[in-house]
């Protein structure tokens, strides 16, 4: 078994190599010479200027970046598999992925993968069962004081986030989880829902409120788009950027989730692009979730293009409309209007804007519902090139 899963890892790193080099190419520039040329990805103009502007990287090194994090992506998801996976995420400041174990037996297999290791107490597993008893707790009786809470992969502890930490201890306790693997930390974080078919366009609901298009997908044979459920609830009608009819909510989920999807009618047609610019785009091919440390860029229907890292995945935020759970949050900005958007990482779709604080003038924290829960949620197919 376990050699089958080591064939695995290598046939699907291989599969994806031949995909991310037929990406079609928007925007050219040249790899470093010390890198291989089958190691630079092609991405839009758009894409490589915000990712130079918000993570510092030349052209060259986004696209080698992102070709090495989709390597490392699919290598921690066969990884994940293992009894004891306490999760993976990038070294700081480099592509190289660390996953952790809880069997330091498993560690063997980590290295044969190309991965390092990290030994730790707890396994993924378990630390997810103490955030879903946090969740529960929150459900009954929702803080705003204690606004996130996520499995930290890195530190092997559930991390509470709370702007007064006595709430927070108040919190853990009254969950009754064990608080030698919770950590509470002191916030400023106030989240809140960023309320105001390509991805990152604009969309009216009820002839009022503005939020952003996600992913297009199908229901069957329904074409519509993947966005956030506080945008709008089941029925509610919605109107495209230029104000055109589009569609209606068919499903919605908030709180608890952020996701929803829009059914739209024939004015519309669905495709893979989710906007960077005015004028280009970047194509989705598949929705392989990257680890914790990879880069990320939103798309928005207020602040555009912005970009930044994954900070933990299955994160737990209360808003106040209530708790929701399962969302990922990173160090991308995000305004009132880009909810519902596009998350990408390369040509990996991977979520819609949910909420945050801060803004992009100063900066901010966000949070994005993961796609593949939505997809799985009602039964729909993104559409990819």
């Amino acid at each position: 078994m376990r050699h089958r899963r080591r064939v695995a890892i290598g046939s699907v790193l291989a599969a994806t190599a031949l995909t991310l080099t037929a990406i079609p190419s928007i925007a050219a520039a040249e790899a470093p010479s010390s890198v291989s040329a089958d190691k630079a990805v092609e991405m839009p103009a758009g894409m490589l200027k915000a990712m130079e502007r918000d993570l510092g990287l030349s052209a060259s090194e986004a696209k080698v970046r992102v070709a090495e994090e989709q390597e490392a992506a699919l290598t921690n998801e066969a990884l994940a598999d293992l009894d004891s996976y306490a999760g993976g995420w990038l070294a700081e400041g480099t592509t190289d992925l660390v996953v952790a174990t809880a069997d330091r037996a498993e560690a063997a297999e980590i290295r044969a993968a190309g991965a390092k290791v990290q030994v730790v107490e707890h396994s993924l597993a378990e630390l997810e069962s103490v955030q879903a008893t946090l969740d529960a707790a929150a459900q009954d009786n929702p803080n705003t004081d204690v606004p996130v809470w996520y499995v930290d992969v890195t530190s092997n502890t559930v991390v509470v986030q709370a702007t007064d930490v006595a709430a927070g201890k108040a919190f853990v306790k009254a969950s009754g989880v064990d608080a030698k693997t919770v950590k509470v930390v002191k916030s400023k974080e106030q989240p809140k829902p960023l309320y105001s078919l390509i991805g990152g366009d604009a969309y009216y609901i009820n002839s009022s409120g503005r939020c952003s298009v996600g992913f297009s997908v199908y229901q069957g044979s329904t074409p519509g788009f993947a966005t956030a459920g506080h945008c709008g609830s089941v029925g509610a009608s919605t109107q495209g950027y230029n104000r055109v009819s589009q569609g209606t909510f068919r499903g919605s989920w908030f709180p608890g989730r952020d996701m929803a999807w829009v059914a739209v009618n024939s004015n519309w047609t669905p495709t893979s692009w989710v906007r960077v610019s005015s004028t280009t785009g970047v194509r989705v091919t598949g929705s392989t979730q990257q680890p914790v440390g990879a880069s990320i860029c939103r798309s928005g229907s207020t602040t555009g293009w912005h970009c930044g890292t994954i900070q933990q995945h299955n994160t737990s935020v209360t808003y106040p409309e209530g708790t929701i759970t399962g969302v990922t949050r990173t160090s991308v900005c995000a305004e009132p209007g880009d909810s519902g958007g596009s998350y990408i990482s390369g040509s990996q779709a991977q979520g819609v804007t949910s909420g945050g604080s801060g803004n992009c003038r100063t900066g901010g924290t966000t949070y994005h519902q993961p796609i593949n829960p939505i997809l799985s949620q009602y039964g729909l197919t993104l559409v990819r090139s």
